[in-house]
């Protein structure tokens, strides 16, 4: 073993020798046994999280900051990997062969059913979001700074206004815009964000019509948009979102559909625009979130990282497909223009 890797080896066993102390009720000691962390998300195809270099883009993040930590699988960390993979009633039997194999912590993507299911069923086992919206609004912790429990992580955004601001973006490219599509599960659409979006579309004369987003059902899904004959789309910021955003994305373009996307990476696989935070980048912090639980933090007293940059990502190619011209000010104001 390299010097380094020693000294780090040490280090973990010293801070988990005094566990008890730091955390009680969180973190046990393993002796020799490698450490087990559970990896859930809830609309991706499992096959998508499968191996070192996963192809789902917020996991390989997180399976490559853990290495870079020092946690290798087949050597000392056993990484648990679980994919509702778009029906919500398969969190139940997920969480508990959780329990039951009692990993030190469990990763979870942000998702308002998943996510107080995860406060009822685990009161001692550490619980890192690593895309919540709204987590003290939905009661899961008692705040950013200090959350309490065993529940901590990363917010996808910091007030409903951001999201408004996705609509302004919107109806700031497209004008013509007067009947927009709000695609999205009923639980975003009755959100605190979703009727933050709703304000605003009253305030710029757009009428916003609801598609409910059924990840079990795309074609049905589709079919709705498609019927409604809309000006252009607004996805909503969710798991299902981002689990299906090269579908969404796809729908959108084979129909001429302007639209705009809360993920970067639907900017980059064709969509028009999207305004949001950088998720894949989440999922490397929230390795970070678990390097620190697993060697002594507790977790209720680690504040809940809210994000600072919000970046715009235009795609010019796409916007040439749809007959329509970016504003010279929107392309001055862009993190990136895709070509």
């Amino acid at each position: 073993m390299h010097r380094g890797e020693e000294h780090r080896a040490a280090r973990r066993t010293f801070l988990l020798g005094g566990c008890a102390l730091l955390a009680p009720g969180f973190v046990r000691a393993r002796g020799s046994r490698p450490y087990r962390v559970a990896w859930v998300l809830t609309t991706s195809p499992i096959a998508e999280l499968a191996g070192p270099d996963p192809v789902h883009p917020i996991t390989r993040a997180f399976v490559h900051e853990m290495r870079a930590l020092g946690y290798v699988e087949g050597r000392n960390l056993v990484l648990e990997r679980r994919s509702a993979e778009g029906d919500p009633k398969r969190f139940a039997s997920i969480f508990a062969e959780l329990l039951a194999l009692k990993p030190e912590v469990i990763v979870m993507a942000g998702h308002e059913a998943l996510n107080r299911l995860a406060k009822e069923s685990f009161k001692t086992i550490p619980v890192v979001i690593f895309a919540m919206s709204g987590p003290v609004e939905l009661g899961l912790v008692d705040s950013l700074a200090r959350p309490g429990g065993n529940i901590t992580g990363l917010t996808v955004n910091v007030s409903p206004e951001i999201e408004a601001k996705r609509l302004q973006l919107l109806k700031e490219v497209v004008p013509r815009a007067v009947r927009i599509i709000y695609l999205g599960t009923h639980q975003a659409w009755d959100s605190p964000i979703g009727r933050a979006v709703r304000k605003v579309a009253a305030e710029l004369s757009v009428t916003l019509v609801h598609a409910e987003h059924r990840p079990d059902g795309l074609e049905a899904t589709f079919a709705n948009v498609t019927a409604q004959r809309p000006d252009a789309l607004f996805a909503s910021l969710s798991a299902e979102t981002y689990g299906q955003r090269a579908q969404i994305v796809d729908f959108a373009r084979a129909a001429r559909l302007p639209g705009i996307y809360p993920y970067l990476e639907m900017a980059a696989l064709g969509g028009l625009m999207a305004y949001g935070v950088n998720v894949v980048d989440l999922g490397r912090r929230a390795a970070h979130y678990v390097d620190r639980i697993l060697t002594g933090a507790n977790p209720g007293e680690l504040p809940i990282d809210r994000p600072t940059k919000f970046d715009l990502v235009v795609n010019v190619k796409t916007a040439r497909e749809l007959g329509l011209t970016l504003p010279q000010s929107m392309l001055l104001r862009a993190d990136r223009a895709i070509e």
